[in-house]
C-alpha cells in the first residue's frame, strides 16, 4: 500500500503510525510545507490513498481522503460531532464530562483530543466518540455524525476558505447525511446554525438554548453566558445519546448532570483563570483569534474594569479592525495594551487615550500589570482576537508564553 500524506502535524504523525502498525508493506511519502500550486501539480496516480491534513483544501482526487473520513468509515460506535466558530472544545469537554459521569465508555477526539486514529482500536459498539469538528475536517465529509451539535457560526478561516459561503458549506456537512435515526442540536439564535440544521434531511432537530434549573446552572464553574450555552448544548447532546428529551434527562439525572458539569473546569487558553496578584486576576484567552471571541470574553466580565491585551496577525486583511475597535468601546474596558501586527495597526488607525502600544509579550504583561494596579482594574485579559503567527509558533505557544510570564510575576 502506497500512501501520500499532505501535511504532517499531530494528525499526520498519528496516521503514519496507524498504517505502519496495521498493514504490511506500507510505503508513506510525506509532503509538508508546500504551496497549493505544488500540491495541485504533483502526480498522485501511483498512490493508493492520499490523506490531506485538515488545513489543506480538498484536491478532488480519485483516491483522496482524510483522517476524519477514514475514521467515520471504520468507527464501530455512535459519534457526537460538534462544530461552531468558537466554543467547540468547551462543548465537547462538557459532553465528555457528562458521559463520564454516566459511566459511558467515551472518547474525545479531533482538534481538542487525541487524533482520531489513536483511539480507533479501543472502540467497541458500546463506546461513544465525541468529535470536535472544524470546517477543515468537515470540508469533504461524506457521512454525518449520529448526533450533530451546531453552535454559533460567524466568519472565520477566510484566509483558507474562498469566502464565508464556502466556510458554511463545509460546516453544513455535519448534517447533510443524517437519517431519521439521527439528532441535530442547533443554536436557535444564530441564523447560520438554523440554516444548517434545516439542511438535515431527516434528523430529529433540537434547538437550544432552553431553560435549565438553577441548581444545574450553579454546577457550571466557567464564567460567561457563552459557557452556559455550551453546557446546555452538551446536555441536549447527552440526552439525545440516551434517546430521551433534554427535559427528561434533566428530571431523571439531575445529580449526575451536576457532577458532570462541575467536574469540568475549563480548557487551557480559553478564558482560563491563571492567578490573582495584588487584587488583579489574570485570564488567558489566547484561543481568541477573531472579534467574536473578544466580544464573548469582555462580556464575561460586565461588572469589572478590564485591562485587555489585544493583537496578532489579522486573518481578514485588517477588515475586522473596525469591529474590534467597536467591541473595545464596552464600558468595562478601561485600558488596552496593543501588541503585534494588528495591534499596531489599530493604534495607527484609532487615536484613543486608553491605548498603549508595546513590542513584546513580556512588555505587554508588565504594562498591563502596572496599568491595572494603578487604575484599580480587577481583570487583566489577554484575548488577542487575531492569529498568533506574527510572533509565535501557534496559539498554544502564545498561551504557554503568556501563562509562564504571568506565573513569574511577583
Amino acid at each position: 500500500m502506497k500512501i501520500a500524506l499532505l501535511g504532517y502535524g499531530k494528525e499526520g504523525h498519528a496516521t503514519e503510525q496507524y498504517f505502519k502498525s496495521h498493514f504490511d508493506d506500507v510505503s508513506i511519502d510525506i509532503f509538508e510545507n508546500e504551496t497549493p500550486e505544488q500540491l495541485h501539480q504533483r502526480d498522485y496516480s501511483h498512490y493508493d490513498i492520499i490523506f490531506r491534513s485538515p488545513s489543506i483544501p480538498p484536491l478532488h482526487l480519485a483516491n483522496e481522503s482524510s483522517v476524519t473520513r477514514y475514521f467515520f468509515d471504520h468507527c464501530p460506535c455512535p459519534i457526537i460531532g460538534v462544530t461552531a466558530t468558537k466554543g467547540k472544545g468547551t462543548t465537547c469537554s462538557f459532553i465528555k464530562s457528562l458521559l463520564d459521569a454516566e459511566g459511558c465508555d467515551a472518547y474525545l477526539v479531533g482538534n481538542i483530543g487525541e487524533p482520531a486514529l489513536n483511539v480507533l482500536d479501543s472502540l467497541t459498539a458500546h463506546s461513544v466518540v465525541v468529535y470536535e469538528m472544524s470546517s477543515f475536517q468537515l470540508w469533504d465529509l461524506e457521512k454525518s455524525p449520529h448526533i450533530s451539535v451546531i453552535g454559533q457560526l460567524e466568519p472565520d478561516h477566510l484566509n483558507v476558505h474562498r469566502d464565508y459561503a464556502d466556510y458554511l458549506t463545509a460546516k453544513s456537512h455535519i448534517t447533510t447525511y443524517q437519517t431519521a435515526d439521527d439528532y441535530c442540536i442547533y443554536y436557535a439564535k444564530n441564523p447560520e446554525s438554523v440554516r444548517i440544521a434545516e439542511s438535515s434531511p431527516a434528523g430529529h432537530k433540537i434547538p437550544y438554548p432552553f431553560t435549565i434549573p438553577d441548581d444545574v446552572t450553579s454546577a457550571i464553574h466557567l464564567p460567561g453566558r457563552h459557557n452556559l450555552m455550551n453546557a446546555i448544548a452538551a446536555i441536549a447532546a447527552v440526552a439525545s445519546y440516551k434517546n430521551i428529551s433534554p427535559d427528561e434527562y434533566l428530571q431523571q439525572s439531575t445529580a449526575t448532570i451536576q457532577q458532570g458539569l462541575s467536574n469540568f473546569r475549563g480548557l487551557p487558553h480559553r478564558l482560563e483563570f491563571l492567578r490573582t496578584l495584588n487584587g488583579v486576576s489574570y485570564y488567558d484567552d489566547n484561543f481568541s483569534t477573531n472579534p467574536s471571541s473578544l466580544r464573548v470574553a469582555i462580556d464575561a466580565f460586565p461588572d469589572d474594569h478590564i485591562v485587555a491585551i489585544i493583537g496578532g496577525r489579522d486573518k481578514t486583511g485588517n477588515q475586522d479592525l473596525a469591529e474590534i475597535y467597536e467591541i473595545l468601546q464596552a464600558p468595562q474596558v478601561a485600558r488596552v495594551i496593543l501588541l503585534g501586527e494588528s495591534g499596531h495597526e489599530i493604534a495607527r488607525r484609532y487615536d484613543d487615550p486608553r491605548f498603549t502600544t508595546v513590542e513584546s509579550l513580556a512588555e505587554a504583561i508588565t504594562t498591563a500589570r502596572s496599568t491595572a494596579e494603578s487604575n484599580a482594574c480587577r481583570i487583566v485579559l489577554m484575548s488577542p482576537s487575531a492569529a498568533s503567527f506574527d510572533m509565535f509558533e501557534n496559539v498554544y505557544d502564545r498561551g504557554a508564553q503568556f501563562k509562564t510570564l504571568v506565573d513569574s510575576l511577583d
